[in-house]
């Protein structure tokens, strides 16, 4: 079996002429999961404030940040998306090496502003750079091979972050200078790279009408705007890991906390080991039909989520298991599938608006998802579960109302035209269409 072949069997992308690109994600995901396991730690263990100060000048930095999005799209429009994500991986090295001076309040809502900033420029730009590096037939590989990758480096930073935290005060602070040398590097990586594919000249499409530009052509695609608020159920339903989980285990269920550990872990490995087969599975579908059934499998994983209250108490972990391992697949069906979509349903010449439009939806649904979940958990154990499956569910019309393709695209699994022979796939020998 040849190279060509194996990578194929796994579900991996064609990696040639790539290596930069793909060497900047690994870094980036290692750097953002060294982070997301330590912030609050960090202020609490370098600074004298008193923990209530330090989550609320987290939280006004987190939401002065929320509109970047917005000005990132019109920054990748002008520059192209990978000078942007270079920016970013700058504005969020600037950031982390300025944490070893934030000893006041108003000090670390300037710093979580650059990094949640720099996070929410890279997140809008990094979608089109997956187009740039894609073959136009393995979209849905690139995507779930990106997606298996930041697993990885999320969670071994976030494993490096908890011994720096264990071993003390000054390896935490060698651990932000740790973080801040790897969006540097992420972003001389990615100086570096010559993508394979080229990128979209500006300006209308042969198939865009000629005018429309700026956010007002955004905001008049309600096409594009359904897939926005559809995303809000998905963001919702990501946030059960950081913010609901290991709440409703020790504190509802009253179960062992090594059961949240043996779910994070379970998930993390799962998509690090599967995700990319999962790509190859879903390649030849309609993303819109992936995403939709990544909303029903949501639904039925919330649903055991929520069984598992009424199950005897020998019963609890596999019960918990059980839903994760639903709920791990439904991740893998809507990451990449609601990435294409959100990438390949914009018109190439304002791209970046229509992504910054979309990042939103994650940067909203992230900053209500801890208020929004807790308050439902206080109504009772079983409402967050109902709440976020009927979600979930609702979100299914709308993602199926996106219609059959991309724009501009043919639909992947129709029938071929009656003028136009189906092309052969060189490895698999399976008819597909170009």
């Amino acid at each position: 079996m040849t190279g060509r072949e194996l990578l194929d069997k796994w579900g991996l992308p064609d990696l040639a002429g790539n290596g930069r690109f793909v060497s900047a994600n690994v870094m980036d995901s290692l750097g953002n999961g060294l982070v997301l396991a330590f912030t609050v730690l960090y202020f609490t263990t370098t600074t004298s404030l008193p923990l209530g100060a330090i989550g609320a000048a987290l939280s006004l930095g987190q939401l002065l940040a929320l509109p970047t999005p917005v000005v990132a799209g019109t920054l990748i429009d002008r520059f192209g998306s990978r000078t942007v994500v270079i920016a970013a991986n700058l504005m969020s090295a600037i950031g982390f090496c300025a944490f070893l001076a934030a000893d006041a309040v108003w000090k670390i809502v300037a710093v979580q502003f650059v990094v949640q900033a720099g996070s929410s420029i890279y997140w809008t730009s990094s979608r089109s750079l997956v187009l740039l590096a894609a073959r136009r037939r393995d979209h849905a590989r690139w995507f779930g091979f990106i997606s298996a990758l930041r697993n990885i480096g999320g969670g071994f930073g976030a494993a490096v972050a908890s011994l720096a935290i264990a071993w003390g005060s000054e390896w935490v602070r060698a651990l932000v200078l740790a973080n801040a040398l790897s969006f540097v590097i992420a972003a001389c990586l990615l100086a570096g790279w010559r993508p394979t594919a080229p990128a979209p000249a500006p300006g209308p499409g042969p198939d865009r009408p000629a005018g429309g530009g700026g956010y007002g052509a955004v905001l008049r695609d309600l096409r594009y705007l359904r897939l926005v608020v559809a995303n809000l159920a998905y963001v919702l339903a990501a946030s059960v890991l950081p913010v609901l989980l290991a709440l409703y285990i020790t504190e509802v269920l009253h179960a062992s906390a090594w059961l949240v550990g043996a779910c994070m872990v379970g998930n993390m490995v799962l998509v690090a080991l599967v995700q990319t087969l999962v790509a190859r599975m879903i390649e030849r579908r309609r993303p819109a039909r992936v995403l939709a059934l990544a909303g029903v499998v949501n639904a039925v994983a919330f649903a055991v989520f929520g069984l598992v209250l009424a199950v005897p108490g020998w019963m609890v972990a596999g019960g918990l298991l059980l839903a994760m391992a639903v709920f791990t697949a439904a991740e893998m069906l809507s990451m990449p599938s609601s990435s294409e979509l959100s990438a390949s349903l914009a018109p190439d010449h304002i791209r970046g608006r229509y992504l910054g439009v979309f990042q939103l939806s994650w940067s909203l649904g992230n900053a209500l998802a801890p208020a929004v979940l807790t308050t439902l958990l206080g109504y009772g154990p079983a409402w967050p579960w109902l709440v976020l499956g009927a979600v979930n569910l609702l979100a299914v019309p709308l993602v199926l109302s996106l219609g059959d393709s991309a724009l501009g695209e043919p639909a992947r699994d129709d029938a071929a035209p009656e003028n136009e022979a189906p092309q052969r796939h060189p490895l698999t020998d399976t008819a597909e269409h170009r």
